[in-house]
């Protein structure tokens, strides 16, 4: 599923607005950076590999604001730090823009308008490695599944989510591809709904039977032998292996290890964070409280009631059966020290 286009010779980027999914198709087009941050915060673009992938654009977007400016280059270092601060805690989009500055910093020496010559080709081919990265993945999470798995999958780690194919779901997909019976369970995801709106939609699209199921009802559909394995998808890993996924998905993995269920998590190696150690480290994005206490602009909450409303929560390793990546399944204890050095 194309979600994500960039027009460089416009330019816009143009976002399939996931905010009113499925309802309705509607396009969200990116002008400037002030367009990219807001279509960062306000979900119009979600998920760790997509976020990353429109900030590489909004570098572009960005430099082709400032370049008539004296001092394009201060301008641009300033807007690229805003960027970088758009949402905590998906190390896809800091890993994004520090990608690009890198390659900014090897060519001082280019002009304003060269530079955006090289950034454009640099984020088409982020994007186009991406789907790549998912379709290895799903070739690795692929052999861990069976033929008539029931699979369990928390938010939405599909198309949508990424530059393509998807990496929970792009799992799915390749053991599909390769002629096993899967059937998907999608837990609604509270409050945005991401498993009820966005995993079902791309699902149904692509005729893959499944089944939508309240958040609340993971551990007696566990205990009724309902489920298989469970995927999901990641927005920050720890080197020791702790993630950080949608809010919600530590207490499946809780129940899954309960009920000796596989619980495994799909994200490419640069959503690891080889710097960060323990997941308690890892800072979590609180959103407005508005997502819970209204539904399609309509209040379900007493007026006054405080809420909570944290975005994503943190699963220790030691509850992780195994993380795909695109070289291969990594298994308990994680040691991902290693990428520091790429």
């Amino acid at each position: 599923m194309e979600h994500i286009f960039f027009k460089p010779e416009e330019p816009v980027l143009r976002l399939l607005d996931q905010r009113y999914l499925p309802e309705r198709e509607e396009w969200f087009e990116a002008r400037n950076l002030e367009d990219v941050i807001y279509s960062l915060q306000e979900m119009v673009v979600r998920g760790a590999p997509a976020i990353g992938i429109t900030a590489a654009y909004g570098c572009c977007l960005l430099l082709k604001e400032v370049e008539a400016y004296a001092d394009w280059q201060e301008k641009l270092l300033k807007g690229l730090n805003l960027l970088k601060a758009a949402r905590p805690t998906a190390v896809n989009l800091t890993w994004a823009v520090d990608f690009m500055s890198k390659k900014w910093e090897e060519k001082k020496e280019l002009s304003a308008s060269e530079l955006y010559g090289l950034w454009v080709q640099e984020a088409l081919a982020l994007h186009r490695l991406d789907i790549e990265i998912n379709r290895k993945m799903g070739s690795w999470g692929a052999k861990l599944l069976e033929d008539g798995d029931v699979v369990m999958t928390h938010c939405n780690a599909g198309s949508l989510a990424t530059g393509g194919f998807g990496t929970a779901l792009g799992v799915i997909r390749a053991a599909i591809e390769a002629g096993k019976k899967i059937t998907v369970i999608a837990n609604e995801t509270r409050p945005f709904l991401q498993g009820a709106r966005l995993t079902a939609y791309e699902l149904q699209k692509d005729n893959i039977e499944v089944i939508v199921a309240c958040d609340n009802a993971c551990g007696f559909l566990m205990q009724r032998g309902k489920v298989s394995k469970v995927i999901v998808g990641a927005d920050r890993i720890t080197s020791k292996g702790d993630v950080a996924n949608k809010i919600g998905t530590y207490s499946v993995a809780v129940l899954a290890k309960k009920h000796n269920i596989p619980f495994y998590v799909a994200a490419p190696l640069y959503t690891i964070d080889p710097y960060t150690v323990k997941g308690e480290d890892i800072p979590i994005e609180e959103r407005k409280q508005e997502e819970v206490t209204h539904i399609q602009g309509k209040r379900i909450t007493p007026a006054g009631v405080k809420v909570f409303n944290y975005a994503f929560d943190v699963t220790p390793a030691e509850l992780v059966s195994g993380i795909i990546t695109e070289e291969g399944v990594f298994s308990y204890p994680y040691d991902f020290s290693f990428l520091k050095n790429r």
